[in-house]
């Protein structure tokens, strides 16, 4: 009986190692994503449903192995949801920001400068930052 206890204490040592190793290589891989952070309020105008749109283009035409194997996450975030992810990047309106370990690129201006009335030099512009931050 006693035999079973410490091999039990053994398995459940061993289980318990096996998942923080397996948490921090969770969390690795996740700090060393691009994250592609798309945030808008309740009401949009056409130019920031543009700015979605082409970013997701860009992203399933340029990028999909990355996106595949998450070196690069896109997500869509409303505002009004998750004020706290807002107030992080110090947005209030629709923004597109790009964020790899801290490092954050504001494509807000350019999106709105190109994506409604010049959307392929909006995509040639994204694709150039996503390529030179994954690098």
């Amino acid at each position: 009986m006693k035999r079973l206890i410490y091999l039990m204490i053994a398995l459940t040592m061993f289980i318990s190692c096996v998942n923080a190793k397996t948490k921090k290589q969770t969390e690795k891989s996740k700090s060393n994503a691009v994250e592609v952070l798309y945030f808008h309020g309740k009401q949009r105008c056409i130019t920031c449903r543009s700015i979605e749109a082409l970013t997701k283009e860009v992203l399933e035409k340029d990028f999909k192995k990355e996106m595949n194997n998450k070196k690069i996450v896109f997500k869509v975030i409303d505002i009004t949801e998750n004020e706290a992810l807002a107030d992080k990047y110090e947005v209030s309106w629709s923004s597109l920001i790009l964020d790899k370990k801290g490092k954050i690129i504001n494509l807000t201006d350019m999106g709105f400068s190109y994506a409604k009335n010049q959307p392929d030099v909006f995509k040639a512009k994204l694709k150039d930052e996503l390529s030179k931050i994954l690098k």
